[in-house]
């Protein structure tokens, strides 16, 4: 995503312009795509030729985001496995039927898998894993949906509209699938930022303690907490909290301690720590700090990650196409830019832990692959584990 400006093309949010492949960069003034590579890429891994075959039961499942309405783009959802001891993965197939599923979740007794259907006419769907069975979509009442997250409950389905600058809930019943939609809210207050014709709700997220829920919006450089009423699933607005004019905040990933944040700016290129109150939902954002990009460098830093004994954070920077590793210094108050590594690949747009955290995947939109680093748990340093998986515009890579 670059500047983030609203706007569409043949159907296209400019947000999607930002990570597309062929001329898309042009459009958004971002740098064009490093040249592609000389051999399409292989495996995340080559286990050694007297190596026994690797068996479906020995395998974890991964589920690859795409964009099907894309050239190059692919036809559904992405299935795989991966070796959680390698980092190998395997493609296995795909599931059809759902249209531009560009984030995944899952729901927390992990029986349900959830999709955004990015278009101008938003949806999510729900998709039981046991036999992916489509259990149908609801309308998410906004433009351009790329994010969705479940409420800790198990009960509530949190989803944010990009392109409308909106955030919506939908209740989650018995079997996984979704109801009609309890809530929409639409950011009117602030005003749009520097560069920006509206609000772009990035992100839809629970605190730790399950109290608020956050909704990050690039387009008015603003975070809001709501207080979810968990019985009716409908939201009240209790706090906000601003960056720098221009940031265009786009990511917010807790500490395990619940007492700070880490925040990427996308547009400012820059993350900031930020205090939580849990009593009142507030968040107070901190001042602008490095993304570790190199100088001259075009760069809108995407996600962060969090260890789970919360020592190191993840930050994955496209257009410097690194991943930057910190050190979380006083119980979370504190990041400290340790280094950098390439991600082997060309704009990486999500990155996931393993559920053990003993592997990082990273899904790199433009280059069309899924890097896997394995994670040191005492030092958190990043090793690349074999070459980079190949998935039509992979935009998320979430494994179970």
């Amino acid at each position: 995503m670059g500047s983030g400006t609203e706007g569409t093309r043949g159907g296209w949010s400019r947000r999607r312009f930002v990570g597309a492949l062929a001329g898309a960069a042009a459009v958004v003034a971002v740098p064009a795509p490093a040249a592609p590579p000389a051999e399409r890429p292989r495996r995340a891994a080559h286990p050694a030729a007297d190596a026994p075959a690797k068996t479906p039961s020995t395998l974890r499942p991964l589920y690859l985001g795409t964009y099907t309405s894309v050239a190059g783009g692919g036809t559904g959802i992405g299935l795989a496995g991966y070796d959680p001891a390698t980092g190998e993965i395997t493609g296995t197939g795909t599931l059809t039927g759902v249209a531009d599923p560009s984030y995944l979740t899952v729901h927390p007794d992990g029986r349900t898998l959830y999709a955004v259907n990015e278009r101008a006419d938003g949806s999510v769907t729900a998709v039981r894993l046991a036999d992916r069975k489509i259990l149908g979509s609801r309308s998410t009442g906004g433009a351009g949906p790329c994010h969705l997250s479940v409420h800790p409950t198990g009960r509530w389905l949190l989803s944010a509209n990009y392109t409308s600058g909106s955030v919506a809930v939908h209740p989650i019943d018995a079997t996984g699938a979704l109801g009609e939609r309890t809530a929409l809210v639409t950011h009117t207050s602030p005003a749009p930022g520097p560069g920006q014709q509206g609000p772009h709700a990035h992100q839809f997220i629970t605190s730790p303690d399950g109290g608020h829920v956050l909704a990050v919006d690039l387009g008015t450089d603003t975070v809001y907490s709501y207080r979810l009423d968990t019985a009716r699933g409908t939201l009240t607005e209790v706090a906000q909290a601003h960056t720098k004019p221009g940031a265009g905040p786009r990511h917010l990933t807790f500490h395990p301690g619940g007492r700070y944040a880490y925040l990427a700016d996308e547009v400012g290129d820059t993350v900031a720590v930020c205090g939580y109150d849990p009593a009142t939902g507030r968040l107070t954002i901190g001042e602008p700090q490095s993304t570790g990009s190199a100088a001259g460098t075009t760069n809108y830093p995407a996600q962060f990650l969090v260890t789970a004994d919360g020592a190191y954070a993840y930050l994955a920077n496209r257009g410097d196409n690194t991943l930057a590793r910190y050190a979380i210094e006083a119980a979370g108050a504190r990041l400290r830019l340790l280094d950098t590594v390439p991600v082997h690949g060309d704009f990486p747009r999500q990155i996931a832990f393993s559920p053990d955290g003993r592997l990082l995947f990273a899904a790199n939109q433009r280059s069309g692959t899924v890097s896997v680093f394995t994670v040191d748990p005492d030092s958190g340093e990043l090793r690349l584990a074999g070459e980079p998986f190949a998935s039509p515009v992979a935009v998320c890579a979430l494994p179970l």
